[in-house]
């Protein structure tokens, strides 16, 4: 558990969670909508690049991702068999990434019809299909290069530590693969720091107040030297001179620094308000919901690259709007998940999970 980073105990494991990470992952989620608002409502053109909330936002909230994801994955890394343990996370990511996917064509061509002979057709298609859900294929593909290279060497970390030079630091800069080399080092540290929780967490707890002095220092140099030209999306994480490698690798410090703090703030607070309504909430319905959450919010933010809407004309305004459909959002999120996760199938198809069991007490006896 992670909750040895914070001193007492976390909120309250329920179903063999650790409600605390559930906590991270539902704050993250919300801030990853919260950053598409401020790119597509508040700002609207270029201007986002400059904004402050925007800047702290994407320094930690998708490596922070990655890096609990390759956390929480380590059983599955370990425990299986290769074939089962891709086929496990190909029907948990990549089956309910087609589903909306589909739905997402199925919407752009009933509200803007092209002939299916058009050129561009293919290639818009696939560039919804790899764009849209870039973060899923980046955890499948990182999931994927662990396994591989734990499959061959499970005794030493070496080879791990090699592949992410070799991942992070390739001259590819096609489709999504910029993403996968920015992610796939923050998933290895999850991964590994699994593998030694108790020494790593015997460290922190250790040296807790100077580890969170130099990353909060190191986290507010970073954002104060963070540019345009930091974010993954404009440098590729290419370096082909010395400014782009400086660029790459206030990215790389600024991110780990980031989410190093960040998640130690976001583990103290569910164990402060463990009791609370709203972090409870946050933790047990959004945290755990993360999946069709960004599957919906990825299908609507990508539709509205489509659509013709125009500015709107002050701050007031697009502060309403960004609230409402944020919030929509999330209610229609969860509702999906209230409603088909225990239905057979479209559980599977549309959520990525199969169907919750039904605690025993809930189930009819028979007499």
């Amino acid at each position: 558990m992670l909750d040895t980073f914070v001193t007492g105990k976390t909120m309250p494991a329920v179903n063999d969670r650790d409600l605390a990470l559930d906590f991270a992952k539902g704050v993250l989620i919300i801030l990853v909508i919260v950053g598409h608002l401020i790119q597509y409502i508040i700002y609207g053109g270029d201007g986002f690049w400059d904004s402050a909330s925007f800047k702290w936002i994407y320094m930690f909230h998708m490596p922070l991702f990655m890096a609990i994801s390759g956390y929480l994955s380590s059983r599955a890394l370990l425990g299986k068999s290769f074939t089962q343990a891709l086929r496990d996370r190909a029907m948990q990511l990549l089956a309910p990434m087609l589903f909306w996917c589909s739905l997402l064509q199925a919407a752009k061509l009933a509200m803007f019809p092209r002939p299916p002979d058009a050129p561009d057709t293919v290639l818009l298609v696939l560039n919804d299909f790899s764009g849209t859900y870039w973060f899923i294929w980046a955890a499948f593909a990182s999931f994927l290069f662990v396994k591989l290279v734990w499959a061959f060497n499970p005794s030493s970390p070496w080879p791990l530590f090699v592949s992410v030079l070799l991942v992070a630091f390739a001259p590819v800069t096609i489709s999504v693969f910029p993403l996968i080399k920015y992610t796939y080092p923050f998933f290895c540290l999850g991964f590994s720091f699994a593998q030694s929780r108790e020494r790593w967490t015997s460290i922190v707890r250790s040296h807790r107040p100077l580890l969170m002095m130099s990353t909060s220092i190191a986290a507010a140099l970073c954002f104060m030297a963070w540019r345009k030209d930091t974010y993954i999306y404009n440098n590729l994480a290419l370096i082909h001179d010395l400014q782009s490698a400086k660029n790459v690798l206030l990215m790389f410090i600024g991110s780990a620094a980031a989410s190093g703090m960040m998640i130690a703030i976001l583990l103290r607070t569910s164990r402060i308000g463990s009791s609370n309504r709203v972090v409870r909430f946050i933790a047990t319905e959004v945290g755990q919901s993360t999946l069709v959450l960004y599957l919906v919010q990825s299908t609507v933010f990508r539709l509205m690259d489509s659509l013709p809407y125009g500015e709107l004309s002050d701050l007031t305004t697009r502060l309403a709007a960004a609230g409402s459909l944020g919030t929509a959002i999330i209610v229609v999120a969860l509702m999906i998940r209230w409603t088909v996760r225990d239905i057979p199938y479209l559980s599977q198809l549309m959520l990525g999970m199969p169907p919750l069991s039904r605690p025993l007490s809930a189930q009819p006896t028979h007499k």
